[in-house]
């Protein structure tokens, strides 16, 4: 099998624009950053709560959901693996629309689980009758979606979760940048899960947080698979402070679309396919089709990062974060001096 292979990560100090896995280009809530400086010894040499209770309530609180109903971790991708270890084996499948978010298929070779990828169509509109037709022990839709940023409709997601025997997994990690989400879908099915983290809107991709929301008694099955303590003291801390400061992530968050809707522009006027996001980033294509990784070493070379996936239909298109507005404008302008 083949490992997951992150975003570059350059080492601290490094006078780089880091525009390649989609941090929040602006700094934490401050009530998130007070909760960490007020982290006392006790709560370091004690374990911490195994379920994250007050991290439970405040997400609960936010999101119009019971606390029961919400299953934290180390990040949403521990909840992705939790679900795949417990539904998930030789001979039960595990289906997904491709491209999409890479790490699905790593989780999948670890439990020799049947692996399906549909492919979108160029527009990334999603398959679902196809999802159906192949009815997975669990089915992946990031929405939305990574790379392409596309935002599926709830309709289309609900006939999923009406359709579909397995387990419904809805990856919203980048939901905070959207127009809608489907929290309230998962009301209404219990095979269906959605997934959230503090890594994007909360601008905490480095505490390692996140969480699920199910019902009940999937809920209950999934958590026989996960780690005795997999949220530690400080990350329900700072977790629950960030999730209590709604206001402040909502106003980052709308920068964010602001500055994602001049940079789309500013890109298609260069000649670059833009595709629609909703996301805090932008899928890019070369004007001529031609492969994409010569722009990506280039804009390397001055100090710039984006994303390249050396991948089938991904080859001659580039990823790229939306930054701050200054960030933002030194990207358009080394991208013009290197596409001519």
């Amino acid at each position: 099998m083949a490992p997951y292979v992150p975003g570059e990560q350059p080492p601290a100090g490094a006078k780089v624009i880091k525009l390649n896995t989609n941090e929040n280009p602006y700094p934490p809530s401050p009530r998130a950053m007070a909760a960490l400086r007020a982290v006392d010894a006790d709560a370091l040499r004690r374990y911490p709560q195994p379920y994250a209770q007050p991290l439970r309530e405040a997400a609960g609180r936010a999101l119009g959901v019971d606390p029961a109903w919400i299953l934290a971790g180390n990040g949403s991708d521990d909840l992705l693996a939790m679900i795949v270890l417990a539904c998930a084996d030789r001979g039960r499948k595990i289906v997904y629309p491709m491209p999409t978010y890479v790490l699905y298929r790593t989780l999948a070779d670890m439990q020799a689980a049947d692996v399906v990828e549909v492919p979108f169509d160029e527009d990334y509109n999603l398959p679902v009758e196809t999802l159906l037709a192949e009815q997975g022990a669990v089915t992946f839709i990031a929405s939305p979606n990574s790379p392409s940023g596309t935002l599926f409709a709830n309709k289309q997601l609900e006939e999923l979760a009406s359709g579909l025997r397995g387990v419904l997994v809805i990856d919203e990690a980048y939901a905070d940048f959207a127009s809608h989400n489907a929290i309230e879908l998962v009301k209404r099915h219990e095979n269906a899960v959605v997934l959230r983290t503090f890594s994007k809107g909360y601008s905490l991709a480095g505490l390692r947080l996140g969480f699920g929301v199910m019902q009940p008694a999937l809920l209950s099955g999934i958590d026989k698979v996960k780690d005795s303590y997999p949220v530690d003291a400080v990350a329900c801390a700072v977790g629950t402070a960030a999730m209590e400061d709604q206001a402040h992530k909502n106003e980052c968050c709308a920068k964010v679309v602001a500055s994602r809707g001049r940079l789309a522009g500013e890109l298609a006027a260069m000649g670059l396919k833009v595709w629609p996001s909703e996301s805090n980033f932008l899928l890019a294509g070369t004007p001529d089709g031609a492969s994409a990784a010569p722009t990506y070493q280039a804009l390397k070379t001055r100090g710039i990062l984006v994303r390249y996936f050396d991948q089938d239909r991904l080859r001659d298109k580039l990823r790229i974060t939306v930054g701050t507005e200054e960030q933002n404008e030194s990207l358009v302008a080394t991208l013009k001096d290197v596409l001519t």
